[in-house]
């Protein structure tokens, strides 16, 4: 249907502004784990701009189709322990990191596993956001059980720092305004109202220009 296709077109724009992300850290070396990878869409991409890629999926069937885009280099989440030490330049999760139960341990692996200057990219939901406030319960961005963390930017830095990491740049992920706002209207009353949901959407985005509060953000972190 028509939503379809416009979700369709959105993640491909995100996709490739995910890889432009990536690409713009100049890094001499460029070794990419990505936790959480689902079916691998940012993977192949990735791997077709010349990225050595590896994955990390818990979910079977998700991690069966990621492999057929990757040569099978996505596993389950015990090879997390099993990767060689500070061997990624660039360890990425994209709405991952508040579904990890135990959140210091994973930040620890994490730092180990990136090699010295590598980055640590972080995509969370952002509870200050003005759609946030203005959903409050309904806002589909908190997604009670299976989110079991939420982030304000200061305690993002204080996580990473804890383990001699720092956020050296903070993006916005301003397609998620809308997104996480027309979820938000089928919970509140029933049915999507696409209409209501980008108007919200857009003065979250508007109202984040000054306050910095976007939908959701991207932490890049430099590991020392």
């Amino acid at each position: 249907n028509l939503l379809e296709r416009v979700y369709q077109f959105i993640k491909s724009i995100a996709l490739k502004r995910k890889l432009k992300l990536i690409n713009s850290f100049e890094l001499t070396e460029k070794k990419l784990l990505d936790v959480g990878c689902g079916t691998g869409h940012f993977l192949k991409i990735a791997k077709d701009n010349l990225w050595d890629v590896s994955g990390v999926e818990p979910n079977s069937k998700a991690r069966t189709i990621a492999n057929t885009k990757t040569e099978n280099t996505v596993y389950d989440v015990d090879q997390l322990l099993k990767f060689e030490k500070h061997s990624f330049d660039v360890i990425t999760l994209w709405h991952v990191l508040e579904h990890l139960p135990k959140l210091k341990t994973h930040i620890e692996v994490f730092e180990s596993l990136l090699k010295p200057n590598g980055r640590l990219v972080i995509a969370v939901p952002n509870f200050k956001s003005y759609d946030a406030n203005y959903y409050k319960k309904y806002w589909a961005a908190f997604d009670v059980p299976r989110h079991l963390w939420h982030f304000s930017q200061n305690s993002i830095s204080k996580l990473v720092h804890q383990n001699g990491m720092q956020v050296i740049k903070i993006e916005p992920m301003l397609f998620d305004a809308y997104y996480v706002s027309l979820l938000s209207e089928k919970y509140k009353n029933g049915y999507m109202n696409p209409f209501k949901a980008f108007w919200i959407g857009w003065q979250s985005n508007v109202k984040a220009k000054r306050s910095k509060e976007f939908s959701s953000l991207i932490y890049i972190i430099k590991k020392s």
